[in-house]
């Protein structure tokens, strides 16, 4: 009777990472900002990462999530985590990641394409955003 037990308590175990798997937990977008040219970025850049619900054409995007990087004089690609919950998901809309760089109070880089993540077979991980210079 004493060698059931581990076995019972492995599958207690299994069965609730499932329940927490399944009851609109936390899941995340993952990757990297990167931009094309070479120029190094200002010390005070700082980037706001967003993951948006785009799914309205007729109306502003919805921030689901989002993040802040202080560079303090790094340089680019950096990696970004974008965390939401299942529940917030519908699976009939379009989620996309947006980037801006921001420095001395100015938008220097921005993104100019979409880049699809979460819903209709696009990637939640590794998604690479590539920003470019205003102006």
């Amino acid at each position: 009777m004493k060698q059931a037990q581990p076995v019972v308590a492995v599958l207690a175990l299994v069965g609730l990472l499932t329940l927490a798997a399944c009851s609109g937990g936390g899941s995340e977008v993952t990757g990297e900002i990167a931009k094309g040219d070479r120029s190094a970025l200002p010390e005070d850049a700082i980037i706001t990462v967003e993951l948006r619900d785009t799914s309205l054409a007729d109306a502003p995007a919805k921030t689901i999530s989002s993040e802040t990087i202080v560079l303090e004089g790094g340089q680019l690609p950096v990696p970004y985590l974008l965390s939401y919950k299942e529940d917030e998901i519908d699976e009939s809309h379009s989620y996309t990641v947006f980037s801006r760089i921001e420095a001395g109070g100015s938008l220097i880089y921005i993104t100019d394409t979409a880049y699809p993540v979460i819903t209709r077979g696009n990637p939640t991980e590794d998604v690479e955003v590539v920003v470019v210079p205003v102006g």
